[in-house]
């Protein structure tokens, strides 16, 4: 999904001197933007005091909207660089299509993973004949600088595996859960994880002590690490947990996502990220001209144009405003 921010602003990210070192509990309230007519969406990074969980460097959250008599999800042709972008359903289904010639429908906890490397652009919509609701998230991982010149390619995974303790199934976005590794190919230590909890759960699920953590909340009430959280907000958790206590009196759907803390500062302005002023620059005009970025074939519509730049340089610097 793209940022249709039409006033976009660049975001400093990065670094670890804002890493919390030791377990903390750290609410992250969301930012409502609207992405076109018709849809909403909970914007949880970057955030007003946090731009990073590990490489995870971009979240939003949307629905459960009912698109019975809407078009639904329409995000035409878009460019992206320097990061990876990750398709994650509830409800629903998201048609994709990239420069690289994929084309492949997303349907509920499927996989789509697309890196970008040095340039793509693709575009998303809903299927003409759609499901009534649709539901889900779309997150976005840094590349490091020694892989963010990459060549371009889409993964999609039907059945990402599982782990299964009482009352808790979860599903491996990237990373590995307990033991359990997801097939999606990743470029630093990383682990997500769609989290689904039965009523009267109440487990422990086991983490990695040098991981920086968040959960974003799905559907449903939980309570995580004893904070109760409600769908569409996000708890931080730092660093130096060997387990996070999960407990549901009702149904709920969590999202985890956690990494080692990424080391490198970097700069994103829209659907790019880089490391400097003139690199987002450059991206913008060759955007614009056409250039670098591919062809997204078989959308019906005109490709979104790139917002303005600010007039001040900015420099790429730490992980929170």
């Amino acid at each position: 999904m793209s940022n249709l921010d039409r006033d976009a602003v660049p975001s400093l990210c990065g670094g670890r001197g804002f890493v919390v070192a030791e377990p903390v509990r750290e609410l992250l309230s969301p930012r409502h933007v609207k992405l076109g007519e018709s849809t909403e969406v909970r914007r949880l990074l970057p955030n007003l005091g946090r731009r990073m969980i590990g490489a995870w460097c971009f979240v939003d959250h949307y629905g459960p909207d009912d698109i019975a008599d809407e078009p639904g999800m329409q995000v035409p042709p878009h460019p992206h660089m320097g990061l990876q972008t990750v398709s994650w359903l509830h409800e629903g289904e998201v048609l994709h299509r990239d420069s690289t010639g994929s084309l492949q429908t997303i349907r509920p906890r499927q996989l789509g993973l697309m890196t970008s490397g040095h340039a793509i652009s693709h575009s998303e919509e809903s299927p003409r004949s759609h499901a009534r609701h649709l539901h889900g998230a779309q997150l976005w991982v840094a590349l490091p600088d020694a892989h963010r010149r990459t060549d371009p390619h889409f993964e999609f995974h039907a059945e990402p595996p599982r782990v299964t303790a009482p009352g808790l199934t979860a599903t491996l976005l990237l990373g590995t859960l307990d033991g359990t590794t997801s097939p999606g190919t990743t470029y630093t230590p990383i682990v997500g994880a769609d989290l689904t909890l039965a009523d009267g759960t109440d487990v422990r699920l086991p983490l990695e002590r040098d991981f920086e953590y968040a959960v974003l909340s799905m559907a449903g009430e939980a309570h995580v690490d004893g904070v109760p959280l409600v769908p569409g907000s996000m708890l931080y958790l730092g660093c130096g947990r060997d387990e996070l206590p999960l407990r549901a009196d009702s149904a709920a759907s969590l999202m985890l996502l956690g990494g080692e803390p990424f080391e490198e500062e970097l700069l994103m302005f829209w659907n790019w990220i880089g490391r400097s002023q003139e690199e987002i620059v450059q991206a913008r005009q060759d955007w614009m001209e056409g250039t670098r970025f591919g062809e997204v074939k078989g959308y019906d519509g005109v490709p979104l144009p790139a917002p303005m730049l600010p007039p001040v340089p900015l420099k790429p610097r730490g992980r929170v405003r």
